[in-house]
């Protein structure tokens, strides 16, 4: 039987053999425009809460430098999207009456809130402290110091002033709006003040600001609830948008878009689209969507909307218990093949039981090691880079990426069947390297013990173009990216 090693040995050495060990082939279409990618993030609350004076974090997250993180010698994920949480919580008294707080609440998802009472919007009254949530803060400073571009604000809930129960988590059914009627307007003026603020005060100004999280879920619930969260009909969202949009113009703001609804489906986020109404709908910029349907629901659906309506698509948020890397890789996938964003988002990069790509513990403040959910994903965020054009990969399990200034091509696949080689056809490209040129690739086992010295394996010169061609050999639940120099489309 021919080893992997001498059968690659064999096809390099002869042109026309490699087709006998090519069991798959995927042809990379460049005619075909899925947009400019603007790039990889996470959401900073509640990690960045915990750790948010930690420099070693703020590097692996935010630059593609290698850094040292309990042993383990970690490259760079080079994030340029940080998302930030304006709190709910404060533990003020407004005339006897104080927050009321879920018994099964967790301290490190209580995200205190800058306007601590109704007396006055003026953000110098002291109705608003400017001082709390320091940590978040800090991380978003050093994201935008390592250079993040991209900063949105969203919120888990209006503060807890403004809800009917008082609690920031919930309403006490789960199920029905939890924002009273009256404080629809004030919700918007919280995160209108905020933005406004954070362009004068904070050196930075975002982006786009989204007032809900998850609105139409009904697992928000104030006596069970571990989080802050809000239900809001899908009226009640309409509402508040149109109030946003005022609030951003009066403070200047105008070129802030709204981003809106950041439901937890595809098929969620498709109902909240066509019953937004055309006023509201004519309001926000982005559709934001969370990838909590996995390998459910429509996201084809969902971009035809979208695309059709002249919306940006976001995957805000994404997340689960998998650290071996499976389940991401295989949903981020189904993403760029299908719901086709332009920027992708992980929830919480530092979170226990496999839900961060480092686990850590944001209550007790500890820090564990990176699992191989982390090498799996800086295999996209790595090479997929902000301002590259995101080509047809030809098939489910192939991304592809392309890189206009520097002529270079980004392909990342993932074999998820039996060892095979996976051939890559670029006849479609006017040029697509000089035949026998080295094409650079980065190997990752998925699922690979934390134990593991090879988990993100550069290999610089050991695949090579064949006239329009090059292969490379996938072991079973691989995921490889390569780099091709001197295309042109």
């Amino acid at each position: 039987m021919l080893t992997p090693n001498f059968r690659l040995a064999l096809c390099l050495a002869l042109s026309t053999a490699h087709l006998a060990f090519a069991e798959t082939t995927t042809t990379i279409d460049p005619t075909y425009n899925r947009g400019t990618w603007e790039g990889w993030g996470t959401s900073l609350a509640w990690w960045a809460r915990a750790f948010g004076s930690r420099d070693d974090l703020a590097d692996i997250f935010f630059t593609l430098k290698t850094t040292s993180l309990n042993g383990q010698s970690l490259p760079g994920l080079g994030f340029t999207i940080a998302r930030y949480n304006a709190g709910a919580s404060s533990w003020n008294s407004i005339n006897g009456t104080k927050m009321s707080v879920s018994p099964q609440m967790m301290a490190s998802r209580h995200v205190e809130g800058y306007w601590l009472d109704w007396a006055s919007s003026d953000p110098a009254s002291s109705s608003w402290d400017w001082t709390v949530d320091s940590a978040q803060r800090n991380m978003l400073w050093k994201a935008r110091d390592r250079g993040a571009t991209t900063f949105e604000l969203f919120s888990n809930s209006p503060m807890w002033w403004m809800c009917n129960n008082h609690n920031p988590a919930g309403s006490d059914d789960g199920g029905s709006d939890n924002l009273q009627s009256w404080n629809r307007q004030q919700h918007a003026v919280y995160m209108a003040t905020i933005a406004k603020y954070a362009a004068d005060n904070w050196g930075l100004k975002f982006r786009s600001v989204n007032p809900f999280n998850e609105p139409s879920a009904n697992w928000w619930n104030g006596k069970t609830g571990t989080q802050e969260g809000c239900h809001f009909a899908i009226s009640t969202q309409a509402a508040v948008i149109g109030y946003l949009r005022s609030e951003l113009n009066s403070r200047g703001l105008s070129g802030t878009m709204i981003s809106a609804s950041d439901e937890s489906y595809y098929d969620e986020a498709v109902t909240t689209f066509n019953g937004l109404g055309s006023t509201a709908l004519g309001q926000v910029s982005r559709i934001n969507v969370h990838g909590y349907q996995y390998g459910s629901g429509r996201r084809d659906g969902l971009y035809s909307l979208t695309s059709n309506a002249g919306k940006k698509l976001w995957q805000s948020e994404y997340g689960e218990d998998d650290a071996t890397g499976q389940r991401l890789a295989s949903n981020l996938l189904l993403d760029m093949r299908w719901l086709r964003p332009t920027a992708w988002v992980y929830w919480q990069v530092l979170d226990g039981g496999g839900w961060g790509i480092i686990e850590a513990d944001n209550d007790a403040k500890t820090i564990g090691k990176a699992n191989q959910k982390y090498f799996v994903l800086a295999q996209f965020a790595r090479h997929i880079r902000p301002g590259m054009r995101i080509l047809d990969g030809g098939s489910d399990n192939t991304v592809a990426a392309y890189d206009t200034t520097a002529k270079k091509l980004v392909i990342v696949a993932v074999n998820w069947g039996d060892a095979q080689y996976l051939n890559f056809e670029l006849g479609k490209f006017k040029t697509a390297g000089a035949n026998g040129a080295a094409v650079k690739r980065w190997t990752t086992q998925i699922g690979e013990s934390s134990g593991s010295a090879s988990r993100y394996v550069a290999n610089a010169a050991d695949t090579k173009i064949s006239g329009t061609k090059f292969w490379s050999w996938f072991e079973k639940n691989m995921v490889q990216t390569f780099e091709v120099d001197d295309v042109v489309l």
